[in-house]
C-alpha cells in the first residue's frame, strides 16, 4: 500500500505569542481527504510525537474540513503522532508538510526530518508542501551538500498574505525572504490566489487555498 508520511508541529502558538497556533486545520484536510479518495493511506509524525496542535477546526462552510475533522481515524492519528524517531522513511512514497505558523519554530530547523526528508528524495521519493509548510524544506540538504532548494523552483505564503493576516510582526522569521534566499526561483501569484508550483518531484503551494491543489498534483505525482 502507498504510505504518505506527514509531519506537523508540536509548537502550539504562533511564534512567542501566546495564540493559540498549531498546523492550519484545512491545509492538512483538504490534502487527506485527496488522498484517502485516491485510496493512499497516510501517517502524521512530529518531533516529540503524541497530540499535535491544530487551529483552523471551526471554521464555517469548509464541508472538506469538517468532515475529515470528524472521522475518528484522523483524530487518532493526530491526536498520537509518530515520533521522528520511530519513522522508518523507506515505507514512505512521499512527504507532505502542510502550513500553519507553528512549524517556523520547530520543523522549519529540525535536522532529525530534514535528514529523513533528504533520504527519502534521494531515493526517489516525492515532497510537499503548502502555505508556511516550505518553511520545513529550508534546512534539507543532500548528501552532495547543496540544499534541496538551491536547484528547485517553489511557493510560499507570501509577505502580502502575512501583512493580510495581521502576523507580520509576530512571525520568527518571513518564510518568502528565507525562500526567495535559498531557492533557485521563488514565485508568487496576487494573495489568496490558488497557485501551485510543481518541479520535478517537489511540489508546493503558496496559501490555504492552494492546498485542494498540492493533494490533485501529489495524487498525480503518485499514480
Amino acid at each position: 500500500m502507498k504510505k504518505i508520511l506527514i509531519p506537523v508541529t508540536n509548537h502550539a502558538t504562533l511564534g512567542d505569542t501566546d495564540q493559540a497556533n498549531g498546523t492550519y486545520s484545512p491545509e492538512i484536510t483538504h490534502v487527506i481527504h485527496e488522498l484517502s479518495t485516491a485510496g493512499f493511506e497516510y501517517d502524521i509524525a512530529s518531533i516529540n510525537g503524541g497530540k499535535a496542535p491544530l487551529y483552523g477546526t471551526d471554521i464555517e462552510g469548509d464541508e472538506v474540513n469538517s468532515r475529515v475533522l470528524a472521522d475518528d481515524d484522523f483524530q487518532n492519528r493526530i491526536n498520537n503522532t509518530i515520533p521522528v524517531s520511530q519513522i522508518n522513511i523507506d515505507d514512505y512514497v512521499a512527504l507532505f508538510y502542510p502550513g500553519g505558523f507553528g512549524l517556523l519554530s520547530d520543523l522549519a530547523s529540525n535536522a532529525s526530518f530534514a535528514q529523513l526528508a533528504a533520504k527519502h528524495y534521494e531515493g526517489g521519493g516525492t515532497i510537499a508542501a503548502v502555505c508556511h509548510g516550505p518553511a520545513a524544506l529550508l534546512p534539507i540538504t543532500l548528501s552532495s551538500g547543496e540544499s534541496l532548494l538551491a536547484s528547485k523552483s517553489v511557493t510560499g505564503f507570501t509577505r502580502e498574505e502575512e501583512i493580510d493576516f495581521g502576523t507580520i510582526e509576530h512571525i520568527p522569521f518571513l518564510l518568502e525572504e528565507s525562500l526567495t534566499r535559498k531557492a533557485a526561483r521563488f514565485s508568487k501569484v496576487q494573495p489568496w490566489q490558488e497557485f501551485v508550483i510543481v518541479d520535478e518531484r517537489l511540489i508546493t503551494g503558496q496559501n490555504p487555498t492552494s492546498a485542494h491543489g498540492v493533494g490533485k498534483a501529489l495524487v498525480a505525482a503518485l499514480s
